[in-house]
């Protein structure tokens, strides 16, 4: 008998995966590697990701993550530090996927190791066959299936950068239980320490920033440093040493208003909430629970009303984490707004709570 078929196997499609068993509904999982990668985003993990993870069965404080307690704010001579609503953390993706997946095994979900090229009502065409569906689950993540490509319109497009280095006790003692967000004119690099004492620095930036170093990650970074010394000061020896991974025209600020019958957008696939905000894995695990919970009321032909729902859900803090995103990306209004946080924290602590999906 067909049941739903998700495609991908982070954490929106894991979510999706382990309500539906809990259900008693058998969905197959599908994914193209074996074993969970380390996606560039989605590396700090907020009170709400905590709360979502917790009801999924993951302990996060288990995986060794590390606690984030404070926000640190650089742009060029100016700096703010602010005290989280609630405690955070540090995680890498390899280590969250990874704890996913075996927790939606272990509720009794099936993974098929294939590459789907292509999605069409009530199947998944992979490389190695045809996938039959009683509705299915786009959770691809930043990556687009031929066919079910999301709009990329911007002037200027978004691209995204990670490097990872080991952290010294310099290092260490620097960030400590912060995530620091640098600022600069047109991006920003968000840095926090990871499980395996590694500092992760994830930049999004524009196109335009990324030419002026002639499109070369290892000249950018040099670029970067020499213009501000506080972030030239983490990245530490050796860095020019450490792979750099990269993603280009992330469409940040987009959201699925609509979908196809039977097919439930899940993750990025639903809505790509600039990553300053922290929230782009609360919104995959949101968005995989929810659609989850339509399939199990409506089955396929809950798609639409589930799609709708979730926009109007997501519109809020995907909205003010671009807000905050063009001020972030501009210095002089990133300046003010570093100066007016400092004079009054609490306006920072509610863009905090507004970026934070329900």
């Amino acid at each position: 008998m067909k049941g739903p078929v998700i495609v991908g196997a982070g954490p929106a499609g894991c979510a999706a995966a382990i309500v539906l068993a809990r259900e008693n509904v058998q969905p197959l999982l599908i994914d193209r590697d074996a074993e969970a990668g380390d996606p560039l985003c989605g590396g700090f993990h907020s009170w709400r990701t905590i709360r979502t993870l917790e009801g999924l069965g993951i302990d996060i404080a288990a995986l060794q993550a590390a606690p984030v307690r404070r926000v640190v704010l650089f742009a060029r001579d100016e700096r703010a530090e602010l005290t989280l609503p609630s405690p955070a953390f540090g995680l890498s993706r390899h280590r969250l996927d990874s704890a996913l997946r075996r927790r939606a095994e272990e509720s009794g979900v099936r993974i098929a190791i294939d590459t789907i090229r292509s999605v069409e009502p009530g199947a998944a065409l992979g490389r190695n066959r045809r996938y039959e569906a009683d509705g299915l689950f786009l959770a691809t993540g930043k990556h687009d299936v031929r066919g079910e490509t999301r709009p990329r319109v911007a002037a200027d497009p978004a691209l995204g950068l990670r490097l990872r280095v080991p952290a010294d006790a310099f290092l260490r003692q620097l960030i400590g239980e912060g995530i620091e967000l640098h600022l600069f004119d047109g991006g920003y690099a968000g840095i926090v320490l990871q499980d395996g004492g590694f500092a992760n620095i994830c930049l999004a930036l524009k196109k335009s920033l990324f030419e002026q170093a002639n499109k070369d990650p290892l000249e950018l970074l040099a670029m970067l440093s020499g213009r501000h010394p506080r972030f030239a000061e983490r990245l530490r020896d050796g860095w020019r040493e450490q792979r750099i991974d990269s993603i280009g025209a992330v469409p940040y600020g987009w959201i699925a208003g609509d979908t196809e019958d039977g097919l439930y957008r899940l993750g990025d696939q639903a809505a790509v909430i600039p990553s300053l905000a922290g929230e782009g894995i609360s919104i995959a695990l949101a968005s995989g629970t929810m659609a989850a919970r339509h399939w199990l009321a409506n089955g396929p032909a809950g798609s639409r009303g589930y799609q709708a729902a979730f926009a109007a859900r997501a519109r809020r803090p995907v909205g003010f984490a671009r807000a905050a995103r063009a001020l972030a990306e501009h210095p002089s209004r990133a300046i003010a707004g570093i100066r007016a946080g400092r004079a009054f924290p609490p306006a920072f602590r509610l863009l905090m709570h507004l970026t934070r999906i329900d």
